[in-house]
């Protein structure tokens, strides 16, 4: 796939009429909801229908499913992610007629040209993040614009176009696009290697983000104090600005002692928290609550007062507004419940993230056992990964382990789901190999019992298996 470099970005009003490729997938159908409402023409297609496409539809949007070169139709632009491969139809006649061909990326950072934009970066989180400064910007009558990897809890899109001057979007880093973005505001949630695959080393992928945390167009830099990664790169940052003054001004955030905004008397009940936010600069600040589950979201609420705050936004607004905060698309989305069992999705796919799953998990399940279902991402990812993988699913009680979601990737020989599940070591989850995809709702279902938490994993189509999973036990509940 390889890294994205920047280029110089057109005018949104330049563009249309657009078509996008994979419109109802997360990182496109944002951007494609934006410009339909800046009144631009767009059409698009996906492999498979979906609510997300007939949202689209809805908005305005002509939209098709399946991929066909007649479907660009007067086109002038294409966007693409760097999930498309060259050989698919609508790119391969994009290049055959000279159109201007976008990554998804440049898209979007075309809608920041004449607004203030707020970056959202991190291995971990950076959807939650986005979502929550979103909402909070939302909440206090800024009318922001957002572009949100994930639809919000309750809707059918990521994407807004605001009339304020904000526009606060997910900085993506597996392939580079991130430093696509003139940002004012960059926050960076962690550092934690991964996209190996484009980047090559962690030295590499770190490198990358010093360079998103010290553009030219940034005021501000919000960094996690907590994270070993974001420490690092704070102080590169900091060395830097000695060599360049001018630089950005820094706010950290974390349990940190010498965090900017400092998270304390952190406690969880079921899948929520109440947690003390203070600024070390003044001492404002106080009690905030969540009904989002984790630590990990404990951190991203501490990112998103530290942005909402900087822009002057009053702080105890801020606070009120994360307590509504319900989440967002396939992070710890309850799915269901049937037969006493609870059912979730997380997009979870990295060994950190499943592990940061699996303790919220486990603060949320009162008595009862953790049923993970998990769905390894990539066999590139599977390679570099499994270990710690499996590291992370023993910290289930039963883990299901589906076999490999290549997407875009072929098969590596050697690399598949049984080599994650045979490094679980004995004593900690149980664990069962289940290499059918159309029979792990029913291997799932036969394991959970009343009280259980089941969570399927992944950010393959293993979402597809949450509801099938609920469906499962009723229908046995029902036989009983």
């Amino acid at each position: 796939m390889g890294l994205i470099e920047p280029i110089e970005l057109p005018d949104p009003r330049t563009l249309g009429p657009v078509h996008f490729i994979a419109i109802g997938g997360s990182g496109m159908n944002g951007i494609a909801s934006a410009l339909v409402q800046m009144g631009i023409e767009v059409s698009g297609s996906d492999r498979q229908d979906s609510e997300y496409l007939r949202a689209l539809e809805k908005l305005g949007a002509r939209v098709h499913v399946g991929h066909r070169a007649e479907q660009l139709g007067q086109a002038r632009t294409v966007v693409a992610s760097s999930a498309i491969r060259e050989d698919n139809p609508e790119l391969a006649e994009a290049r055959r007629r000279g159109l201007r061909v976008l990554h998804r990326s440049a898209a979007l950072g075309s809608l920041m040209l004449g607004r203030r934009g707020v970056a959202v970066a991190g291995t971990h989180g950076k959807t939650t993040t986005t979502a929550m400064i979103s909402q909070v910007l939302t909440g206090c009558d800024l009318d922001p614009s957002f572009v949100i990897g994930g639809a919000l809890t309750g809707s059918k899109t990521g994407g807004h176009l605001g009339t304020g001057d904000l526009l606060v979007v997910e900085a993506d880093e597996s392939d580079g696009s991130f430093l696509q973005y003139p940002a004012e505001v960059a926050v960076v949630t962690n550092v934690d290697p991964d996209h190996l695959v484009n980047w090559g080393t962690p030295e590499n992928y770190a490198d990358g983000f010093l360079r998103f945390a010290t553009g030219d167009t940034l005021k501000l830099l919000v960094l996690s104090a907590d994270d070993p990664g974001a420490v690092a790169l704070t102080q590169r940052v900091r060395a830097a600005s000695a060599q360049r003054p001018g630089g950005p001004e820094i706010l950290t955030f974390g349990e940190s002692s010498d965090a900017d905004i400092r998270i304390a008397d952190t406690a969880f009940e079921g899948t929520g928290s109440a947690f003390t936010l203070r600024s070390a600069a003044d001492g404002s600040g106080g009690q905030t609550t969540l009904s989002v589950p984790g630590h990990y979201n404990v951190l991203n609420a501490a990112a998103a007062y530290a942005v909402a705050t900087w822009l002057g936004v009053p702080e105890r607004r801020v606070r009120a507004e994360l307590s509504r905060f319900v989440g967002t698309y396939r992070r710890f989305q309850l799915v269901g419940t049937a037969a006493d069992v609870r059912v979730f999705d997380d997009y979870a796919h990295h060994p950190t993230e499943v592990a940061n799953t699996l303790q919220a998990a486990r603060t949320g399940v009162g008595d009862g056992r953790v049923v993970v279902c998990f769905q390894p991402h990539l066999y590139t990812r599977t390679r570099d990964f499994w270990r710690e993988l499996a590291q992370a699913l023993e910290l289930a009680d039963e883990a299901v382990v589906m076999d490999v979601c290549g997407d875009r990737e072929d098969p590596i020989e050697g690399i598949d789901g049984a080599l994650v599940s045979d490094a679980i070591r004995p004593g900690t989850a149980n664990v069962t190999y289940e290499p059918v995809w159309d029979a792990a709702a029913a291997t799932v279902a036969a394991i959970a019992r009343p009280g259980d938490l089941v969570i399927t994993v992944g950010c393959g189509d293993v979402t597809k298996i949450a509801p099938q999973i609920v469906d499962e036990l009723r229908r046995v509940g029902a036989q009983r």
